[in-house]
Parts: structure tokens; C-alpha cells; sequence
């Protein structure tokens, strides 16, 4: 028996600040860090931006994951299934499965902030949408609903419904 550690047993991934997927979708660039596909589905991360008055989704509501949001940089304006609030530097908002969320940027500079993903997989809603996009397709409140729901994501509130 030995005491020195397996040749093949897990190493930290290093992720240098250039390393990830840039997926443009109207108007958010997505920076994904880390995807299902280095995580081994567990977790995503990416660093996202929007220019001022860009709206970054609407109101929604994931029943297959749960989403972190940190402020980075400007102001962004979040949905919380209460109402909205303005939220600068260092404000997070933590979106668990079932709980409505959206955001927009109504500030006066470019905003940017983390998302955190868990489990992985929805940067794939993401890479959809570019496709759809790049193919032609024009980013429709539809268009996107209709990607949501393949990812266990549905619009708030749900059409027909009162608040």
C-alpha cells in the first residue's frame, strides 16, 4: 500500500481570464467560465454584460435548476416575484428552483455580473438561442419560451394568469 496519490485521481481545473464560450444573445453577452461539459453537470459560471436599457429575460421561473446573480459592475434591475429592485455592486440574488426572477439594465453604463448555475446544462438554452438567432430567427418573447421549455423554464406569470 501506498500513500502517494493516484495517478489518476481529480485535479482543480485553471481557468485562465480568457478561457470560456462567449454566446451573444440579444443583447447579453454570455461568458460561460465553466459549463456542464468541465463540471461534469454539477455547476455553470459565466460572467455576463448588457448595455444600458437592454433587458436580460423576463420574468421566468426554473423548475429544473437554481441561479445565483452578483453585481459586478452598474446596476441592474431585478424581478423578484415581489416586485422589482435596483441592485449595484455587490447585491446578489439568490434564484432557486420555482422562484420567479428576471433583470434588465435601466442603468446609465454597461452592467455586469455572475450567474451560477446548479445544476448545469441550462447554457445550453443559451447556445440554442444563438443558433436559432444566427440561423435567422428573430429572438421573439415565442421563440424564447419555446427554448425555455425544453429546459424545465416557463414564463411568470403564466400566460392567462392574475397576480
Amino acid at each position: 500500500m501506498t500513500d502517494s496519490p493516484s495517478r489518476n485521481a481529480p485535479r482543480p481545473l485553471l481557468r485562465r481570464p480568457s478561457d470560456g464560450e462567449l454566446i451573444d444573445v440579444a443583447g447579453v453577452a454570455h461568458f460561460f467560465r465553466l459549463t456542464s461539459e468541465q463540471t461534469g453537470g454539477r455547476f455553470a459560471f459565466e460572467e455576463f454584460s448588457l448595455a444600458p436599457g437592454t433587458i436580460g429575460a423576463r420574468p421566468h421561473v426554473h423548475e429544473g435548476h437554481d441561479e445565483y446573480f452578483y453585481v459586478l459592475e452598474g446596476e441592474l434591475t431585478l424581478h423578484t416575484g415581489d416586485g422589482e429592485v435596483t441592485a449595484g455592486p455587490g447585491y446578489l440574488l439568490a434564484a432557486t428552483r420555482g422562484t420567479p426572477h428576471g433583470f434588465r439594465n435601466e442603468g446609465p453604463a454597461t452592467a455586469r455580473a455572475l450567474c451560477l448555475y446548479t445544476p448545469a446544462g441550462y447554457e445550453n438554452y443559451f447556445r440554442d438561442v444563438h443558433a436559432a438567432v444566427s440561423a435567422g430567427a428573430e429572438a421573439t418573447d415565442q421563440l424564447l419560451a419555446e427554448f425555455r421549455s425544453r429546459y424545465r423554464t416557463s414564463s411568470y406569470p403564466p400566460p392567462g394568469a392574475s397576480i
